[in-house]
C-alpha cells in the first residue's frame, strides 16, 4: 500500500486526522528514562502505545534524536512502529533539500535504512533536489510550502509573478512535481487563511498541518480552512503538547499523552 493509500485508509479507522509528533527531549523526561541506555526508544514507545489508536500518523524529527547520537535509537522507533502499527503512517521529519546526488543519499536514508513512508522535503534547490525521492513512488514526498515559524514570512511572502512564493510552490507540486501521486505539503496551523489558499489551489492533495499545540494554532479555524469536501485532507500535527502533558518528570506521562491526544482528535473531529 502507498503512503498516499496508507495515510487514508488511517484517516477512516481511527476516525482521526491528528499527526503526533515524536521530538523527544532528554531533559523532559522522567528521570528513569534519562538514565537508560534505550530511554529515548522506551519513552516514544510508551507514546506510541499510548495515541496509536487515536491517530493517522506519527512524525518523528530526526534532530531531536542526531543531536545525541541517538540515530539506532530512531531505527528502533520505526521498526517497532512498522511492526506493531504496520497500517500507521511514518513520517520521517527531516526537511532535507540537497543537490542530486546528495539527495538520493538522504532518500535512502529516509525510505531504506528507517523505512519511512513519508519524508520532508525542502524545495528551495528546485526540481531535481526532489526528484530522487519520487524514485521511491509508493512513499510521501511531503513539500515546505507555508511553514507556522513567524520567520517563514521573511521568503515565503516574496513576490513571484504576482503571487507569493508560498503560492507559487504549492503550484508547482500540484502541476507538475505530483506525476506520480504521491506529494504532500507543510503548511502551517498559525496561518489559517493561507492555509485556505494552499487548499484551494492543490485540491485533495494531502496536508501536514503543524502548529497546533505549543505553537498555539486555532483548531477550529485549521480544520475549516484545510479540510477537504470528504472532511479529510490533513495531518494535523502536535508534538510537545502531547509528549509533555503531564508535569515535567512525571511517571505517569503516558496517560497525559493519551489523554490530551484524545482531546485534540476530538476537537478536530467536532469542526470537520
Amino acid at each position: 500500500m502507498n503512503f498516499i493509500n496508507k495515510l487514508s485508509a488511517a484517516w477512516t479507522s481511527n476516525n482521526s486526522l491528528l499527526c503526533v509528533g515524536l521530538d523527544p527531549d532528554v531533559a523532559r523526561m522522567p528521570a528513569a528514562y534519562q538514565s537508560a541506555p534505550d530511554g529515548i526508544f522506551l519513552f516514544c514507545k510508551e507514546i506510541i502505545d499510548a495515541t496509536a489508536d487515536l491517530a493517522c500518523s506519527f512524525k518523528p524529527q530526526i534532530a531531536y534524536f542526531a543531536a545525541l547520537g541517538a540515530e539506532l535509537q530512531l531505527e528502533q522507533i520505526c521498526t517497532y512502529l512498522r511492526n506493531t502499527y504496520p497500517d500507521m503512517p511514518l513520517i520521517l521529519d527531516a526537511k532535507r533539500g540537497d543537490i542530486g546526488a546528495t539527495a538520493r543519499q538522504y532518500a535512502r536514508e529516509a525510505f531504506d535504512r528507517y523505512g519511512a513512508d513519508a519524508v520532508t522535503v525542502n524545495p528551495y534547490m528546485g526540481s531535481d533536489s526532489v526528484e530522487p525521492y519520487m524514485e521511491w513512488a509508493e512513499r510521501g514526498v511531503i513539500v515546505l510550502c507555508r511553514t507556522s515559524n513567524p520567520g517563514g514570512s521573511d521568503l515565503q511572502f516574496l513576490d513571484v509573478d504576482g503571487q507569493p512564493l508560498y503560492q507559487r510552490v504549492a503550484r508547482l507540486v500540484a502541476d507538475k512535481w505530483n506525476s506520480n501521486g504521491q506529494c504532500a505539503l507543510v503548511v502551517g496551523a498559525t496561518f489559517p487563511a493561507e492555509l485556505a489558499a494552499v487548499r484551494a489551489i492543490v485540491g485533495d492533495m494531502p496536508l501536514l498541518v503543524p502548529g497546533v499545540g505549543a505553537q498555539g494554532g486555532d483548531v477550529e479555524a485549521t480544520v475549516r480552512s484545510g479540510k477537504t469536501a470528504a472532511g479529510t485532507g490533513m495531518m494535523i500535527n502536535s508534538s510537545r503538547a502531547i509528549l509533555y502533558a503531564a508535569p515535567q518528570g512525571a511517571e505517569d506521562f503516558a496517560a497525559a499523552a493519551r489523554r490530551v491526544a484524545l482531546e485534540t482528535r476530538d476537537a478536530i473531529n467536532l469542526y470537520r
